[in-house]
């Protein structure tokens, strides 16, 4: 059992890191809305390999928590830069700002990296994590590019999706606690929700459902409900910090 745990644990980080592959190819290539789908699905992938490597047993090899970080760095750092860099949709909009979101999109890269190479090599011993996680921020940036830019919910509006999404890189290196969301924790069941949510709205918008039509409604209420999570997790996770549960098993915990 343990030996099949770790197989899949490695199974699920490689599964990470080519859905993140795919995410940049398919920004590369005009489909924004696959790429946020990709990037979505390694969220759930990397926690497939979380819940694995602690199913194993024992501490987590170096190499493992290197691979871990390496997927992460192309699915929550490389994907959601390259994801903000690039606009096919709505590009006479986005055109007055193509230096600035190459930027941000660097400033993403760049922050998710540097945050990477400090959980790997000294954070991941700590109870919570110090800044908010790289698939914390990859989800929040998706959902803010939803809301804001493809197929936007809310309208396009590249000025207020570049600074908040500059903000909420920002928020990965401060050194502000979020807890690491184990079980017995009712803000794991808050993310998980806010998780499915966004999957929720990201399938039906994958058919371009046109505007008013029932399934564009369904992802728009679904979008809303992960906002919802999102804003939840980013002001109450210091907050629960305090009252986490002590580590029950070991694992890869994921920065």
């Amino acid at each position: 059992m343990t030996t099949l745990a770790r197989v899949g644990a490695n199974l699920a980080t490689l599964a990470n890191a080519l859905l993140g592959v795919g995410a940049v190819l398919y920004t590369l290539a005009g489909n924004k809305l696959w790429a946020m789908l990709l990037i979505g699905c390694g969220i759930g992938f990397d926690g497939l390999d979380g819940l694995l490597s602690r199913r194993a047993g024992g501490p987590p090899s170096v190499s493992g928590r290197v691979l871990d970080s390496v997927a992460d760095a192309i699915t929550f750092g490389l994907a959601p830069g390259v994801l903000l860099a690039v606009h096919t949709e709505h590009a006479s909009q986005w055109a007055p700002w193509y230096p600035y979101t190459l930027l941000v999109g660097l400033w993403i890269v760049a922050l998710a990296w540097a945050r990477l190479v400090y959980f790997t090599l000294r954070a991941y011993q700590q109870p919570h994590f110090i800044g908010a996680s790289t698939p914390q921020n990859a989800l929040a940036l998706v959902l803010l590019l939803l809301l804001f830019d493809e197929p936007g919910f809310f309208g396009t509006n590249p000025v207020l999706v570049l600074l908040v999404a500059a903000g909420l890189a920002a928020i990965m290196v401060l050194p502000i606690p979020y807890p690491k969301l184990r079980r017995g924790m009712p803000l794991r069941w808050v993310m998980i929700a806010t998780a499915a949510a966004l999957g929720v709205s990201l399938v039906p918008l994958q058919f371009r459902p046109a505007v008013g039509s029932p399934f564009y409604e369904l992802g728009e209420v679904a979008a809303l409900v992960a906002l919802v999570g999102l804003i939840l997790y980013y002001l109450l996770g210091p907050l629960a910090v305090r009252s986490a549960p002590p580590a029950r098993d070991a694992g890869v915990e994921h920065g």
